[in-house]
């Protein structure tokens, strides 16, 4: 089934808990890029994914192998699902690195940079997508202990990550963060997570600007609604079934169809694209 047949009708009901979530627990699985051709656009690069397991990091994981890269992937402790995409990226002909732990964590951010040069001897691309979310209605509501952890996971960590990383790439490299549609126009219940992903923007331009003489080039994607194991494991049964049933395309993103401009920061046909933020919504329109 193609990715704009599916989720038309809505979501059906369900739950997942705690975060992050499991794929494979998902109705219906997420769209993911499998009839995928790739074109060789990054032979032989190296590339770290957080979040690599399921989703979007899944899906941006299996592009990369079709590409020609091999791939590590860190992730929290959803084991099932990173076996499942290290198979799809070894059906590749590619090696897959899994890198299990918490990025909350700043040695174990540096861990994880240091285990990828071990393994493959460089690092040419990093993607900071790993992401939490806590859906509360009254700002009142979340908690400092709440605040400091989704700071912590969703930007601090892209710090530590990127400060590992960048003394391993050079000219050509790329760095490419997932942002969010919530950076742009802002969520009423999520607003520590949407707090976090505008301080990711503002990151991405500004490393974007430090990096530029050495050839390192910083860019973000921001999806809109997409179908991953984040919206059941923080919404609400009612709310997931109505869940990005409101974009002009009346369902929410796959996984599958996020991927593609990560292909493109990271390959030369971006060579010319730094500090910039490619949206992928569904037709909201966004000033960024």
């Amino acid at each position: 089934m193609k990715p704009e047949d599916m989720l038309t009708n809505g979501v059906p009901k369900q739950t997942q808990r705690p975060q992050p979530g499991i794929e494979t627990k998902m109705d219906p699985q997420p769209h993911q890029p499998i009839d995928y051709k790739g074109s060789g656009k990054l032979k032989d690069k190296v590339a770290l994914i957080t979040g690599g397991d399921s989703g979007i990091g899944r899906a941006v994981a299996i592009m990369y192998a079709k590409e020609g890269a091999d791939v590590a992937i860190s992730y929290l402790n959803e084991d099932d699902d990173a076996d499942n995409t290290k198979a799809m990226i070894e059906k590749e002909g590619r090696k897959c690195l899994l890198l299990p732990g918490d990025i909350k964590d700043p040695k174990h951010c540096e861990y994880l940079v240091d285990k990828t040069v071990e393994t493959f001897g460089k690092l040419n691309i990093l993607v900071n997508n790993a992401a939490i979310q806590f859906v509360k209605k009254k700002f009142e509501d979340i908690s400092n202990e709440q605040l400091e952890e989704v700071f912590q996971n969703n930007i601090f960590s892209q710090f530590y990550l990127t400060k590992a990383a960048v003394p391993h790439m050079s000219k050509g490299d790329s760095i490419i963060s997932t942002s969010s549609i919530t950076a742009f126009r802002g969520s009423s219940d999520l607003i520590d997570y949407a707090s976090t992903k505008g301080a990711i923007t503002s990151f991405v331009r500004s490393l974007a600007q430090n990096l530029a003489d050495r050839g390192i080039r910083v860019n973000a994607v921001a999806p809109g609604p997409v179908w991953t194991p984040l919206i059941p494991a923080s919404f609400e049964e009612d709310d997931v079934e109505s869940f990005g049933q409101n974009t002009l395309m009346g369902r929410p993103g796959q996984p599958s169809e996020h991927a593609a401009p990560y292909v493109l920061l990271a390959s030369e046909d971006g060579s010319f694209i730094t500090g910039q933020t490619i949206h992928v919504n569904g037709g909201s329109y966004l000033s960024s």
